[in-house]
């Protein structure tokens, strides 16, 4: 069933387990990070609002400058020795809020920029062995459905272990990233032999690499400035949807991601970004058009976690290593993530101030705007699956609905 769903090239399924518990170890930890730091930690500290930002700027910060600081650093370290130890220290971390009472702004403060190293420190290598494990033509269905399973553990967990104290939760945090051990056991790390040295100016002088990128750049800011409009908004004049419709987005995000990742390897990463943001444009002019009603947020956010579904797949874990195909795959995935991660910093940026003197249908009007011209980088963009790939494909299951279609009329005439 695997192999029928993942293609003809699919990677064993030993392969296929070792990529899933990497990813529910390193994605899942991450995702049960935010709820840990904001609604166990941060709720008790009370802080100022130039401490939540120093915080938070503590923990990205601290996942680009370790992630910069590890993709040099797995250069010198056998990478499944480099894997390993980054994989403890985690589990080591993930355990400080259950032993130490965190409960002052420098504690918090270190706790964050440690929560922020102990992830960021592996995340190029850990992409890296995923881009590795892959070939191009089923990258995408690989990464959707692992993808997906490492989304939908961190919420459940972090639901099921919500009425436990903080103690209790940072031991399922830390069992969490502990599963990451399992790996080293199931299978020796595989390691690239025929990989190219690609110095970073290289890769900045890519201009496939910049016009993606500044795509994706464009995008999280514009969705990051936005964020910050809504949620003040919502509690205003539609509560019940500030509770709930977080919830059906990120749902709508997970269920996005294994069909997002079958069609980026069916008609190509490019196809399904634009549809994204073509998608994501009219939502945003739907809200600016009339942000009242109830059924334009129903459409916006069902619109966005459609959109979120697709970028996260493409731009995280895909497109990067098709871009480095032989090259250096560890310097492609680190800058292609400090976007991601600057842009989380934002809505905690904006001052309240801000947000309550401007409307959010002249927000939207002007988010609708600039996506369009996001749009633009891709227009001129090369997609990064081989047309070979998708017309080999496309013949292959021309071929067997072909062969189907004859045994059918041979079993029913007899013949």
């Amino acid at each position: 069933m695997l192999q029928r769903l993942l293609g003809e090239h699919s990677i064993g399924k030993r392969d296929f387990l070792v990529i899933t518990i990497l990813f529910i170890s390193v994605f899942g930890w991450f995702y049960m990070t935010i709820p840990l730091l904001k609604y166990r930690i941060l709720e008790n500290l009370n802080p100022t609002y130039i401490e939540t930002i120093t915080i938070w700027a503590a923990f990205y910060v601290s996942i680009i400058g370790t992630s910069i600081l590890g993709m040099f650093l797995s250069n010198k370290v056998e990478r499944r020795k480099f894997l390993c130890i980054w994989t403890v220290l985690g589990v080591g971390i993930s355990l400080v809020p259950a032993l130490i009472n965190i409960s002052n702004f420098g504690q918090v403060w270190i706790t964050a920029l440690l929560l922020g190293a102990s992830f960021g420190l592996g995340v190029p290598s850990c992409l890296a062995y995923f881009a590795e494990s892959t070939v191009i033509e089923n990258r995408g269905s690989v990464g959707g459905i692992t993808f997906l399973i490492a989304n939908i553990s961190a919420p459940l967990l972090a639901g099921l272990f919500s009425p436990f104290d903080l103690s209790t939760f940072s031991v399922v945090f830390a069992f969490m990233r502990g599963i990451g051990l399992i790996v080293f056991f199931l299978k020796p790390e595989k390691q690239a032999s025929s990989a190219t040295k690609v110095s970073i100016v290289s890769i900045l002088r890519d201009r496939t690499f910049i016009l993606y990128f500044v795509a994706w750049s464009m995008f999280l800011l514009v969705d990051s400035l936005e964020s910050g409009f809504v949620g003040p908004f919502l509690i205003d004049n539609h509560p019940t949807l500030s509770v709930n419709m977080d919830n059906i987005e990120a749902l709508v995000a997970g269920l996005t991601i294994p069909i997002a990742g079958m069609l980026c390897d069916w008609i190509g990463r490019k196809k399904n970004v634009l549809v994204g943001f073509v998608a994501l444009g009219i939502a945003y002019a739907i809200i600016g058009f009339n942000p009242k009603p109830a059924l334009s947020w129903y459409i916006y956010f069902l619109v966005d976690g459609v959109a979120w579904g697709i970028f996260s797949l493409v731009f995280i874990l895909i497109l990067w290593g098709d871009l480095a195909q032989s090259g250096d795959s560890k310097k492609y995935y680190t800058l292609g993530s400090i976007p991601f991660f600057l842009s989380s910093l934002i809505p905690s940026l904006l001052p309240k101030s801000l947000v309550v003197n401007f409307s959010v249908d002249t927000a939207f009007s002007l988010a609708a705007f600039f996506l369009f011209v996001a749009v633009m980088p891709l227009v001129f963009a090369p997609e990064t699956l081989p047309e070979k790939k998708m017309e080999l494909r496309r013949l292959r299951s021309f071929a067997e609905e072909a062969k189907k279609a004859k045994e059918n009329y041979e079993r029913k005439t007899g013949k």
